[in-house]
């Protein structure tokens, strides 16, 4: 049994809404990302895993934003870039949103290890696999919107070609399609980044390192922003598994089911662009907290800082004396360790002594 469908009807006014939405989203976003992209190609030589991170969500972003100047057009006028182009716009945006939120996924795992485990988090660093995770990252985030290409198709509504029908060849694949969507690209990474997050926040509180604070709480912020833009469209993802599931039981409850969720769609479709936006905003409130000079802007400055403050990056060899007082004996030992690391030893001694 085939199924369809289309978004709810929408007044002048909500268009006219949307498209000024989308619009802002790409006159903000569009060059705030590339800004993003530019700082950090251009003048941070020595990049933390954190900051290669912001760059790669930042190149996720930018290739979502770019296709908004269609989505803007077709919905003041109609679409009319053709039935391939439609399929292309939706695998692209959905790949986007899978690569955002497996590197913020991964952000914060790694957040979570450098502040609880921080010699393990070195150990990590020094054997270079980020650059390895993040090729699986855009491989797996582009294969999983493969579902889109079939799915995604052009349909006539009030006079108007749109590109926002969905047509599947059963409830089954229906299912499946939207579990695998909101499973693997929502809920499991949001129980993750909660975990995360909840086991760092006492720990943060002690923090006596204000610079690795602001860098915690900054992704934070990221990650958050991220979660209350996309969670309309998964609960519009979840209200599609629970029309199924009532459809031929509860007919009448099932049709309100499909209003409400063909209303959020309109909401949860511009929020998901804002997400693309933000990020570069709440870098620009970040760096405010830096003094700016005529040849460094404080971007510029954020993101050294970032890169400066993680854990095991910037190396030094550090020789310092280890005592270990015995009955017998005294010694001292000399380590190659970092900076933040010895940062760390005297943190927890100093907590161990009190």
């Amino acid at each position: 049994m085939a199924s369809a469908e289309s978004p709810a009807e929408i007044s002048g006014t909500g268009l006219v809404v949307a498209c000024v939405i989308l619009s802002l989203s790409f006159l903000v976003g569009a060059p705030g990302n590339l800004l993003v992209i530019w700082t950090i190609l251009k003048h941070v030589k020595k990049r933390s895993h954190t900051v290669v991170l912001i760059l790669h969500l930042a190149i996720a972003d930018l290739l979502a934003l770019i296709t908004l100047p269609l989505w803007i057009y077709s919905l003041a006028n109609s679409w009319i870039f053709g039935q391939v182009m439609c399929k292309a716009t939706a695998y692209v945006v959905n790949a986007c949103m899978y690569s955002s939120v497996f590197l913020l996924t991964i952000m914060s795992v790694e957040c979570f290890v450098a502040v609880r485990y921080p010699f393990a988090s070195v150990g990590w660093r020094r054997k270079q696999a980020l650059h390895k995770l993040l090729f699986g990252v855009w491989v797996a985030s582009f294969l999983l919107s493969i579902p889109v290409i079939p799915s995604q198709l052009l349909g006539d509504y009030a006079d108007l070609k749109m590109c926002t029908f969905k047509q599947y060849n059963s409830d089954t694949e229906e299912i499946i399609f939207l579990l695998l969507e909101t499973l693997v690209g929502f809920i499991t990474p949001l129980t993750i980044l909660v975990i995360c997050y909840g086991c760092l926040y006492s720990r943060i509180a002690q923090m006596n390192f204000k610079s690795k604070r602001k860098s915690t709480g900054l992704i934070a912020a990221v990650v958050v922003g991220f979660v209350i833009c996309w969670t309309p469209h998964h609960i519009g993802n979840i209200l599609s598994l629970v029309n199924i599931g009532i459809q031929r039981s509860h007919q009448e409850v099932a049709k309100n089911v499909e209003e409400v969720r063909e209303t959020m769609t309109f909401i949860a479709g511009a929020l998901a662009f804002v997400s693309s936006t933000i990020n570069p905003v709440l870098y620009v409130f970040a760096a405010r907290s830096f003094r700016s000079s005529l040849r460094e802007t404080g971007i510029q400055k954020l993101f050294r800082h970032i890169s400066s403050t993680a854990t095991g990056e910037g190396n030094k060899d550090l020789c310092f004396t280890s005592k270990k007082q015995t009955s017998h004996t005294q010694s001292s030992q000399c380590h190659t360790e970092s900076k933040v690391q010895i940062d760390l030893h005297i943190d927890i001694c100093d907590q161990t002594s009190t």
